[in-house]
């Protein structure tokens, strides 16, 4: 069972996220390939890093654990972790790799594609030594995805804040990202992202990721064949048309939010960072359905506003924002 995160008594953060933290560089045109491309633009990336940054836009204090190079590019998504209000004390500088590149481009089918720089990176080297007990400790949730479980050291270093958050009775959250091209197979990439998904009490997980992890195309069986006894919560993402969530109790949906849409890139992560903003304010919402449904229509909505601009980062909404998109919705309804 999932404790209860409650206030920490030594730390101001309440979320504190790990993983990578890279340089995203952007196809300028939309509808080309990675070789069509004419031109790439520079943007803060990494999914845990998104999640931070979306966590301290919704006014929740939020901190980050990760590596970045010790270079040009590692200063400017240090300053740019700062700049948005995010806790930087648990970024480290590495001397003997960059900070990773990944090229992205939006193809005429609608999905992107990648090309990563990563051979090593910085987000890799991240060591156990470097986790700060305390840091993990004292905030109420730690967020962790699957890309720093890929490689040594970064693997061990997540492992070991997860045993810390366990250690202080932290709840954990967990978002398996699919990227089958920075894995050595795709067994390989199975067997990893299930490692990580045995530790959490809260996963997020797309679609095509739950079926590539459960091998059944059904969401319902495939959430069932995944479930373990410390899970309490797994939201089951499908873009536009909003989300599933399975509990031990009881399963659902809540629809998603009908906005002009852009560029989706973080919109899962935008979706992440509602998510937790809603279980601090309301504890152990998965165990009242009406509480959990108003938490994933909060998630919802920071979703879709994530993909109303362009690039994850600048797009992530305010808490304010949020809550309009909501009450617009309630006021058509009520008319």
């Amino acid at each position: 069972m999932a404790p209860t995160p409650t206030t920490p008594t030594r730390s101001a953060i309440q979320v504190v996220a790990l993983g990578e933290l890279l340089i995203d560089l952007v196809a300028t045109e939309a509808g080309v390939s990675l070789v069509e491309a004419p031109a790439f633009q520079k943007a803060a990336g990494g999914a845990p890093a998104n999640v931070a940054v979306g966590l301290a836009r919704l006014g929740v204090p939020s901190g980050f654990i990760g590596k970045v190079g010790n270079d040009d590019f590692g200063r400017f998504l240090a300053q740019t972790l700062a700049a948005n209000g995010v806790d930087t004390r648990g970024l480290h500088y590495a001397d003997e790799a960059r900070t990773m590149l990944a090229f992205v481009s939006l193809r005429a089918d609608g999905e992107r594609e990648f090309m990563f720089y990563r051979h090593p990176s910085a987000d890799m080297l991240l060591r156990p030594d470097e986790i700060d007990p305390a840091y993990v400790g004292t905030a109420r949730v730690l967020h962790y995805g699957s890309i720093s479980l890929i490689a040594e050291p970064g693997r061990s270093a997540t492992l070991r804040a997860v045993k810390i958050a366990q250690e202080w009775g932290r709840l954990i959250s967990y978002d398996p990202n699919l990227r089958l091209a920075l894995w050595p197979s795709a067994e390989a990439a199975r067997a990893g992202l299930l490692e990580g998904w045995q530790f959490a009490h809260v996963i997020k997980v797309s679609h095509e990721e739950l079926t590539f992890l459960s091998g059944e195309t059904d969401l319902a069986a495939g959430a069932r064949r995944l479930w373990h006894d410390r899970l309490c919560l797994l939201v089951i993402t499908e873009g536009a048309a909003g989300c599933r969530y399975v509990t031990a109790q009881t399963e659902g949906r809540v629809p998603g939010f009908r906005v002009p849409v852009v560029d989706t890139t973080g919109a899962g992560d935008g979706f992440v960072a509602g998510l937790l903003a809603g279980l601090l304010e309301r504890e152990r919402a998965w165990e009242r359905v009406p509480d959990l449904e108003a938490v994933l229509r909060f998630a919802n909505a920071v979703g879709a506003l994530t993909t109303t601009r362009r690039g994850a980062i600048p797009a992530l909404p305010t808490r304010a924002q949020v809550e309009a998109l909501i009450a617009a919705r309630i006021a058509r309804i009520d008319e």
